[in-house]
């Protein structure tokens, strides 16, 4: 029966809705929520603000995170030289996110999961990822993980918990949810941490995923790396809200912001969030603001869309790698000449592992075929035969051995 002749039943509340009813029309305005501070450790001087948010983390500790910091840096420098002189084919630096990067990764457990954009390198050097690792991969040989399937910095390894690097945007986040609930499942207490850009929390898969993730309460970190641009375009251009984080909480999810150019800060947070995360199985949104101070890529120039001062501004006012520098200073715990040899040292270092890559074979062309189908169906046969007769026919076009398996 329906209508007023059907039974009565009370319904506490609408489906959806816990809160109840109200006899007073009110719109909530689209800026009746401010958003989040930045939480910071350090000032733009490396000086500490509040005694009680120091971690104080042992010397060698600090030292190791300044010393992998300006590791990538100058690798960054070379590597950037090194395609534009057509040793390599592309590459991304890592300048001015120094902070966020490095300050995440030694917060986590080396047994976390990791699904990273492309600008996450930090986190595989921090895992152990050698200077020889890298370089194999970004010259494309066939000692590569990858098999020199991947265009350079598209890192992958199993050693260090660390999937393979997808370059379309925001692919990344559904696949690293989707794991973060297998671990649920299967009442494993391991967690997941999805690194992505402000560019990516533009695209519909980051909406999916904060929902999925939410709804499941799925122990995965969302790490937002919001550097100011996607690419060319800035943030205001981007989306209307106060950042990225301010999202969380209108999926369900906690969320804190801090200042990605201060390590110790962006430690503090990844580690209590990591607590949270594996204790209370559920999701956690951070939001790490930073600054690109690099190209987005070899293949952009941002002097198109950005001016030079803006750049030498955040290059040389509280740049993530002089604030930790300052703070070591201060504690005796590092010198100017320690400083020097170290730079030093890190050139001799990249150079000895990029002489050591240009040496090795590139990877079969055959490896262009395999790991997909378990048996090769006959289509791809015939490909693989006429791509070798093809090599072999112009073989003096192409690499040594590049026909040979």
């Amino acid at each position: 029966e329906v209508g007023e002749h059907s039974p009565q039943v009370k319904y506490t509340h609408m489906p959806g809705t816990t809160l109840g009813y109200t006899d007073t029309m009110e719109f909530r305005s689209e800026d009746a929520y401010k958003g989040m501070k930045l939480y910071r450790v350090l000032d733009t001087n490396g000086k500490v603000i509040k005694e009680s948010e120091d971690p104080k983390l042992d010397k060698e500790f600090l030292q190791k995170l300044y010393k992998n910091m300006v590791m990538t840096n100058v690798m960054d420098r070379i590597m950037y030289e090194s395609q534009r002189q057509g040793r390599i084919s592309f590459y991304m630096t890592h300048h001015g996110e120094e902070g966020t990067l490095f300050g995440s990764a030694a917060a986590l457990d080396d047994k976390d999961l990791v699904f990273a954009q492309y600008r996450e390198y930090c986190v595989l050097m921090w895992r152990g990822f050698s200077l020889n690792q890298t370089m194999l991969q970004c010259y494309s040989t066939k000692l590569d993980y990858g098999k020199g399937r991947q265009m350079p910095i598209h890192y992958g390894s199993t050693e260090h918990n660390y999937v393979t690097i997808s370059s379309p945007l925001a692919t990344q986040m559904p696949q690293a949810v989707g794991s973060a609930y297998a671990y649920k499942q299967a009442r494993k207490k391991q967690i997941v941490i999805c690194y992505f850009g402000d560019g990516a929390s533009s695209e519909g898969d980051a909406h999916a995923s904060f929902n999925f993730a939410a709804t499941l309460q799925c122990p995965i970190i969302f790490f937002c790396r919001n550097n100011g641009y996607a690419i060319s375009t800035p943030t205001s251009e981007q989306y209307r809200t106060e950042g990225v984080a301010n999202r969380g909480p209108a999926y369900g999810i906690t969320s804190i912001r801090v200042d990605g150019q201060d390590v110790l800060a962006v430690y503090n947070v990844v580690k209590a969030v990591r607590k949270i995360v594996a204790e209370e199985q559920k999701p956690v949104l951070i939001e790490s603001m930073t600054y690109r101070i690099g190209h987005h890529s070899t293949s952009d120039d941002s002097t198109a869309y950005r001016s030079v001062d803006e750049v030498r501004i955040w290059n040389e006012q509280g740049h993530p790698i002089s604030r930790l520098y300052n703070y070591l200073v201060d504690r005796d715990y590092w010198s100017e000449a320690e400083d020097k040899d170290w730079k030093d040292s890190c050139r001799k270092q990249v150079m000895q592992a990029i002489q050591m890559a240009e040496k090795v074979d590139k990877p079969a062309v055959q490896e262009m075929f395999t790991d997909v189908y378990k048996d090769m169906p006959p289509s791809l046969q015939e490909q693989m035969k006429l791509l070798l007769n093809h090599v072999e026919e112009y073989k003096e076009h192409y690499p040594k051995n590049f026909a040979k398996s």
